[in-house]
């Protein structure tokens, strides 16, 4: 079983490695450069290691380079430095890091030109560095859903409902690595992401900028690791309570002009989704997983860059079991089921790879990206239990293949205005299958129930937007973007974008932004169901007089203000506030015993909210503090209508009412303390309750719950020549027992638990 699964893993990494000969190819037909540019300004000194960092972004830093000197009223050039001035100091500073290590210096000047291709002006960011990251209890161990759940007005929720929520959006966010968008996929409960080859991790809220398009309620950005930067590798090992065994490898390095980083990951345990009941250890619940992640970049010349991104992740979960259930239905020739021994299962995979071109240009950088994705899912029902308890039995797949190009520029045009447009084009191959058995009215059993859709979609977006510095404090964005969508609806739409970002004086930052926005639903999970094929059984359902609606594109309008403010060197506090409205509201829902989502449209939606956020560092000491107040309601289901009770349709159609994953505080706080070597993490999550029915479609929460978990590290020097590090982990610390569902509500089916205590312990080995 091993060695079967590690071939999965290498035939994952193989399949992408088509972008060879497309590398090639770019390679051979690349611009030469027309210009060695000169070395930009030394990066800025390391700081402490620090917890996650809340920061209002900043304009463009190249633009911010050349308004250094406050212009006049006629805007003269500015004056050349002296030698004796900080510019030229830092100059000095950068050619001794440039003669230091040409090539790393080249790399660092490439990641800073991809980064000032974008903007984030006007948007607040919560980020983790590398430090942070292994700050986290549990250090890099931490899947990203789990980090994210550390930043501000991020609750969290079941792996089956989508492991976690921003600002009380289902779904509706959008991953980019290195800048470059990762679609979505099938899967109704892999972390795809692990935290083990990211070197930054931020999550940027707002009314974000024209290039951040479809799924818009937070960007999670991320930036990869770099074997240049970061030469060697290491091996660890990870494991404790519930079965948790966790092997995992890493190593980068540089040939010449190649800079290269991979990581490979096997998880196996005992808890792979949360837990139905209460009690200690999970019934059913093992998996086993393997990840793999790589990453190559090639300088071609002193002004262009060719990279290569691959991920892979295969999963196995066996789906937990609540014993002690009665029998709902009677099926023939059966004369009882236990509970404890259903036997579902469900397998998921999921490919990604890209290869990017970046170029530096007079005044200006580009990227151009070819990105594919594919994604497949496969629920196997326990035929007969399912029949028993559900009174349906469905074998579900769901595929997803994915090609897409992005392209993205930016041009300074003069010290005050630095102009960006760009691209995305992608074309997704879905197709969902089932494949049920019901039992009929008269007490026999239908077989055969077979149901597939399928679709060819498109989806197109273009952007232009212009960075203006209307002073050396006062910063405006302003974007057009245009989206369209060839799925099973076609609809299309204009979305301004406007951004302002004040600075009166050292350590405030004021913001605001208005954004119109454009959401697709994920086209896999949002297909026409032949509804008329269960009529007859038990799990017969109907539409509303007219027919059910198609699930439609979401449109919002979206307003964000906040200020930062520095209290005293090294306290900073912020205060930031939404509001959006929006007409046919995206929600997911998983309706039926396959851990499977199926979407559909609120017509009328509003959803706003506050968040406070706080961090502290001092020395080897940080600490950080959130809390969210926020709400979201819906009313009028226009699309799916099927999957929704009558009683509560009807309700619903009169009535404003919480979407099922609006909570309405949520806080995180944490601090790290190191010492000699030796370091102390400690970090916690709260939740006023996710929402339950009484009486009223999800009237009312599910109690309210803290968890807290502790993380204790030591890095050894030289125990084995290289350093060693080892550490110990507590998830729980308080073995707080608390429901995120207790299985009801509009698209929840099945009770989840959060963690009980577990204890963890970990070696790292660097060579």
């Amino acid at each position: 079983m091993a060695s079967s699964k590690l071939r999965g893993l290498v035939v994952g990494l193989g399949v992408s490695a088509v972008a060879g000969p497309l590398s090639s190819a770019l390679a051979q037909t690349a611009p030469a450069a027309t210009q060695t540019p000169s070395p930009p300004a030394a990066a800025a000194p390391t700081a402490p290691a620090e917890l996650p960092d809340v920061v209002v972004a900043e304009p463009s830093a190249k633009a911010a380079s050349k308004t250094k000197k406050a212009p006049s009223k006629a805007r003269t050039v500015p004056e050349a430095d002296s030698p004796s001035s900080p510019a030229a100091a830092d100059a000095a500073a950068s050619e001794a890091e440039a003669a230091k290590d040409p090539f790393v210096f080249q790399t660092n000047a490439f990641n800073a030109a991809r980064k000032d291709i974008f903007t984030q002006v006007g948007t607040t960011s919560f980020s983790f560095d590398r430090d942070a990251l292994q700050a986290l209890p549990q250090g890099t161990q931490t899947p990203v859903s789990k980090a994210l759940l550390q930043a501000p007005g991020v609750s969290q929720d079941s792996a089956a409902s989508g492991q976690l929520h921003v600002r009380n959006e289902h779904a509706n966010l959008q991953y980019r690595i290195n800048g470059i968008l990762l679609p979505d996929g099938v899967s109704g409960f892999s972390d795809v992401l692990e935290t083990g080859f990211i070197n930054s991790l931020s999550l940027v809220t707002g009314a974000l900028p024209a290039e951040y398009g479809l799924h818009t309620s937070g960007l999670v950005d991320i930036t990869t690791r770099s074997g240049a930067q970061e030469p060697g590798g290491a091996i660890s090992f990870y494991g404790g309570s519930r079965g948790t065994f966790t092997p995992s490898i890493e190593y980068g390095g540089s040939t010449g002009a190649v800079d290269y980083f991979f990581t490979g990951r096997y998880v196996m345990n005992e808890e792979g989704i949360e837990n139905p009941t209460a009690s200690w250890d999970a019934i059913h619940d093992h998996t086993d997983q393997e990840k793999g992640f790589g990453y190559v970049s090639a300088l071609l010349d002193d002004s262009t860059r060719l990279s290569w991104i691959s991920g892979v992740s295969v999963q196995n979960f066996q789906i937990p079991n609540t014993p002690g259930l009665a029998p709902k239905y009677s099926v023939p020739g059966v004369p009882g089921f236990d509970s404890a021994l259903l036997n579902e299962t469900q397998f998921e995979q999921n490919y990604y790879d890209v290869i990017a071109l970046q170029r530096k240009i007079e005044n200006g950088d580009y990227q151009i990206a070819y990105f594919s994705r594919y994604s497949e899912l496969h629920f196997n029902p326990d035929d007969i239990g399912d029949l028993v308890f559900n009174g349906i039995a469905s074998d579900v797949q769901r595929r997803s293949f994915l090609n897409g190009l992005q392209a993205d520029g930016s041009y300074r045009l003069n010290a005050f205005n630095t102009l960006r447009a760009g691209f995305t084009v992608s074309a997704e191959q879905t197709k969902a299958i089932s494949n049920s058995s019901a039992i009929a009215n008269d007490g026999s059993v239908s077989n055969g129930l077979f149901d597939e859709t399928s679709k060819l979609g498109w989806l197109i977006g273009i952007y232009a937007q212009d960075e203006i510095r209307l002073t050396d404090k006062l910063t405006l964005n302003v974007g057009l973007r245009f989206d369209q969508m060839y799925e099973y609806v076609d609809a299309n739409q204009w979305s301004p974008r406007v951004n302002l970002e004040y600075r009166p004086f050292a350590g405030t930052t004021l913001h605001a932004g208005y954004a119109r926005y454009f959401t697709p639903p994920p086209q896999v999970a949002s297909g026409p169901t032949n509804v008329a094929l269960f009529d007859g059984t038990v799990a017969a359902s109907s539409c509303p007089v007219g027919g059910c609606g198609l699930v439609q594109p979401e449109r919002s309008h979206y307003f964000d203000a906040g200020i930062t403010q520095t209290i005293f060197p090294g306290l900073e506090v912020g205060v930031d506030a939404y509001y959006k409205l929006a007409r046919d509201l995206l929600d997911d829902g998983q309706f039926g015993a396959a851990l499977v989502l199926d979407a559909f449209n609120y017509e009328k939606a509003v959803n706003k909210g506050i968040e406070i956020t706080t961090k502290y560092n001092w020395g080897n000491f940080s600490a950080y503090g959130n809390v969210a107040i926020g709400q979201q309601k819906g009313k009028n289901i226009v699309s799916n209508q099927f999957l929704i009770g009558a009683d509560d349709l009807a309700y619903i159609a009169d009535h404003y009412i919480f979407t099922d994953h609006s909570q309405t505080i949520t806080a995180s706080a944490g601090f790290s303390y190191m010492w000699d070597g030796t370091r102390l993490s400690v970090d916690m999550i709260y939740g006023s309750g996710l929402r339950t029915d009484t009486g009223i479609p999800n009237g009312g929460t599910v109690p309210a719950y803290t968890q807290v978990n502790l993380g204790i590290s030591h890095e050894f020097d030289n125990l084995f020549a290289s350093p060693t590090t080892v550490r110990f982990d507590v998830v729980n610390v308080f073995d707080e027992i608390y429901e995120i569902r207790d299985g009801q509500g509009i698209g929840v089916f099945a009770p989840q638990y959060g963690p009980r205590r577990g204890f963890f312990v970990g070696v790292s080995q660097k060579f």
